[in-house]
């Protein structure tokens, strides 16, 4: 099996714009831009690139209440094409980043990490005999969110 998996750093363009889908699972998508300098002949070039992120469930409702445009962050996702057709007919390609993780760059910033309470998946608390992850198959689930805590 391939995998395709990219880490990218930059700053937000946009502050992450938070929607819900049908189901209420939270979806976040904000833009990056991601520069690089190199020389050629001894003088300074410099190159940015520009990527929509999308963010799934918990980590998608994190970063819309965390992070705010101009913030530097560090995705680590996979690319994903999607084709879509413009107001004037034409088709069109488009590579996005989906996110698997996500947070703030700590080389020129510092941060204070504040744990979320558990949730269903959907925004719910999950208490003892709470749902489950992956207890409604084929709903809008990103198959890379395990529901593991990570600590």
């Amino acid at each position: 099996m391939s995998d395709n998996t990219i880490t990218l750093v930059g700053n937000l363009t946009r502050d992450p714009e938070l929607r819900f889908t049908t189901t209420g699972r939270g979806v976040a998508s904000f833009g990056i831009a991601v520069g690089r300098r190199y020389q050629v002949n001894g003088e300074w070039q410099e190159q940015t690139s520009y990527f929509n992120v999308t963010a799934w469930g918990q980590l998608g409702e994190n970063a819309a209440a965390s992070l705010t445009k101009g913030a530097r962050v560090v995705v680590t996702g996979r690319l994903e094409q999607r084709e879509y057709t413009t107001r004037e007919g034409d088709k069109r390609t488009a590579i996005d980043v989906i996110a698997d993780e996500l947070g703030p760059s700590l080389r020129w910033a510092t941060a204070q990490v504040e744990r979320t309470p558990k949730t269903d998946g959907q925004g719910q608390g999950q208490g003892q005999g709470g749902a489950s992850r992956g207890a409604n198959p084929g709903t809008d689930v990103n198959p890379h969110d395990t529901g593991e805590e990570p600590f």
